[in-house]
């Protein structure tokens, strides 16, 4: 929990600085907030942030198992094709019965077999997870470029079920100013939605889910449990009778799993999905997992750490698009999408090195006490 509200603290300083220095911008005659506005903040910064998050969910079980996946991005781009190009093959007018659970089956089924994939071959091979899934990544993003030449499904004049889409994952609800929901106060509510907009809530409504199962799954089960015993431990937790190859594999079928629901997710969101898909979300979807409390060496991490880490990075990629330039007194610095990447490293950097002390510390008040 302290991980879970440093990050918080993290996201409130990040919020200030971008309300205080992204400037102001004309919206339909009303001057308003450049980042504080529900037509940013939620499209920009929490929609991308939610399947960002569920895959780092996922990733989370493999960290706290003591692995790594770094094929999440490939098994998302393959679950996302595998679902546009099953679903252009329905008429555009496809009941939701029809569409909805074919969408499903064919991201989720996908995904979980990628996972399954990368465990077999982990456990199996007996092969380093980084080897393994290094080699994954290639295969999985290989097999979506071989089989999709035309480089973005629904291809041609075919269209995605609106079921699925318009009406369900990019399904729109207006909002605007004076009225407030019973959770956020009127004053604050205003602040926000100065303008008469619309949001597309499901993707956030999915999310919250994941996070749900993910919670109690981590917490409160058995299961759960064993993935952070192995990760802590694995040969104290061989010794105690636990199945460590048969946990392994659970923890990467379900990364598998929540990449192919981000899949989903993203591919009804956009209406489609193309061969880069995905491309680059490795470093993202890991640092959002590490920068939310996931230890690489096994045995720490959370569900909502991981959410928080994916909010983060998402801000700092929205920020910079915001603020476009710093300027620093001696000079002024121009600030391109590219920035990005660097304090992404910079930001796993310190996440693995505040980790790193952290269990230092640790071990010196243990001796101290066995002394």
């Amino acid at each position: 929990m302290p991980q879970e509200l440093g990050l918080i603290g993290v996201i409130v300083v990040l919020g200030w600085v971008l309300t205080s220095f992204g400037g102001q911008v004309q919206v339909r005659g009303v001057q308003v907030n450049n980042f504080l506005r529900v037509d940013n903040i939620v499209p920009s910064v929490l929609t991308p942030a939610s399947w960002m998050a569920i895959m780092a969910i996922g990733v989370t079980f493999v960290v706290a198992a003591g692995g790594i996946d770094i094929s999440v991005g490939s098994i998302f781009g393959l679950a996302a094709l595998a679902c546009a190009g099953v679903l252009q093959e329905l008429p555009e007018n496809a009941s939701a019965w029809r569409a909805v659970p074919l969408a499903m089956g064919v991201a989720l089924g996908v995904g979980l077999a990628c996972g399954l994939i990368n465990g077999l071959l982990v456990v199996g091979l007996r092969l380093h997870p980084f080897i393994v899934t290094l080699a994954t990544m290639s295969i999985f993003r290989g097999i979506a470029l071989v089989t999709v030449k035309e480089g973005s499904l629904p291809s041609g004049d075919a269209s995605l079920p609106l079921a699925f889409t318009n009406h369900l994952m990019a399904w729109e609800t207006p909002i605007g100013p004076g009225y407030a929901p019973w959770w956020c106060p009127r004053f604050l509510w205003d602040s926000l939605v100065q303008l008469p907009t619309s949001i597309q809530p499901i993707p956030l409504t999915v999310l919250v889910a994941c996070l749900a199962v993910a919670w109690v799954f981590l917490g409160y089960t058995v299961w759960g449990r064993e993935i952070y015993a192995i990760g802590g431990n694995e040969e104290a937790a061989h010794f105690s009778g636990l199945r460590v190859g048969r946990i392994k594999l659970r923890a990467y079928a379900l990364s598998g799993l929540f990449a192919g629901i981000a899949a989903m997710v993203s591919t009804g969101y956009h209406g489609s999905a193309n061969t880069k898909t995905g491309d680059g979300y490795e470093l993202m979807v890991i640092a959002a997992a590490v920068v939310g409390g996931a230890s690489l060496s096994g045995g720490r991490g959370t569900a909502l750490g991981a959410v928080l880490g994916a909010l983060v990075i998402q801000m700092i990629d929205n920020g910079i698009l915001i603020l476009k330039k710093i300027d620093l007194g001696i000079l002024t610095l121009k600030l391109s999408k590219e920035y990005a990447k660097i304090i992404v490293g910079i930001a796993i950097l310190v996440a693995v090195a505040v980790d790193q002390l952290s269990q230092y510390l640790q071990r010196r008040r243990l001796a101290r006490r066995g002394g």
